[in-house]
């Protein structure tokens, strides 16, 4: 990754870390294409949802704050004014707004193609969750495994009936490699005495890629049309570290000499979600819109399951 900043290094897919979202999709129609967007109303969110919906796409903005997501909206308007692109609330945190959310997009007999698993919060203090989990598991990964566990019978029904590959993209981060020891702390998930902040971090952001991974394999065995994969889309700046003053306080100064732009940072979701160069790739990590390899942790399979099994648990 540091070398594609230092030299513009491309990859082999001829993209590189300081490649944008409308670089990455240039000249690919999503036209007839529903995607639902998640975290929608700022940051890489914002830059997909526009990227999407400008190449065609039907475009659904999945955000906790309304008004946000309706400036958003309006601005891709402005600029398409023939987007297709729709607003719906959804706060990860909570399992009933998911479900309502999930219910309200199925009423609306809507097909869905691609899937952007891309909301987050990032190393805040504890606190739990309404459904009593702490908020980063809760947010960054139990809410989008529900959010995905109910939208997947539409994602099949659409795939099938289009015979158009379906795609979900799990936004993962390089902050997967400071997760826990143990990886995810499944006994633990809910003790303040234990917790790090960085480390419940990067324990959600390995359960993004586990959750994936889980998926693809799931989908192959039952020979589904769907593809699923995870990604590190970037060092960007963002708000998801203002609790902490001083790295805040660098990565907004110091740092935007070396972090990506919005543009730049939704390049990997963007290149996963519409580039055909990934048309049939399945179950892998990706960087800068190249492959690339998590680590070991991620790569455990039986630690998915594992995963899997705790996380319908939890939402059953």
């Amino acid at each position: 990754m540091m070398s594609s900043w230092l030299f513009g290094r491309r990859g082999a897919s001829g993209f590189s870390w300081s490649s944008t979202a409308d670089q990455v999709t240039e000249g690919i129609s999503a036209a007839g294409l529903t995607a639902v967007v998640t975290g929608a109303s700022s940051g890489i969110g914002a830059e997909t949802a526009r990227t999407l919906a400008l190449r065609g796409a039907h475009v659904v903005m999945a955000v906790r704050s309304v008004p946000a997501g309706e400036a958003v909206r309006d601005r891709v308007l402005a600029e398409a004014p023939g987007a297709k692109v729709d607003l719906m609330e959804l706060d990860l945190s909570s399992t009933a707004s998911v479900r309502a959310f999930a219910s309200q997009f199925i009423d609306r007999g809507l097909p869905l193609h691609i899937l952007i698993n891309n909301a987050g919060v990032m190393a805040i203090p504890f606190a739990l969750s309404k459904d009593g989990i702490e908020m980063q598991f809760a947010t960054n990964h139990v809410g989008h495994f529900l959010l995905t566990h109910l939208l997947l019978d539409t994602m099949k029904k659409t795939s099938r009936e289009s015979n158009v590959e379906g795609r979900i993209v799990n936004v993962s981060s390089e902050g997967h490699r400071f997760s826990y020891r143990e990886g995810i702390r499944f006994d633990k998930i809910n003790d303040e005495s234990v917790y790090s902040s960085f480390g419940a971090y990067g324990q959600s952001k390995l359960a993004n890629i586990l959750h994936a991974n889980e998926l693809a394999r799931r989908f192959k065995e039952e020979d589904v049309n769907i593809t699923a994969n995870s990604l590190h889309p970037g060092s960007i700046i963002t708000n998801l570290l203002r609790y902490h003053s001083i790295v805040d306080a660098l990565h907004r100064t110091i740092g935007k000499l070396v972090l990506k732009n919005a543009q730049q940072g939704a390049a990997t979701t963007c290149y996963v979600a519409l580039n055909p160069q990934v048309k049939g790739v399945s179950g892998k990590y990706f960087c800068d819109s190249n492959l690339y390899e998590p680590n070991e942790k991620a790569k455990d399979m039986a630690l998915a399951k594992k995963l899997w099994d705790f996380s319908i648990e939890l939402i059953t």
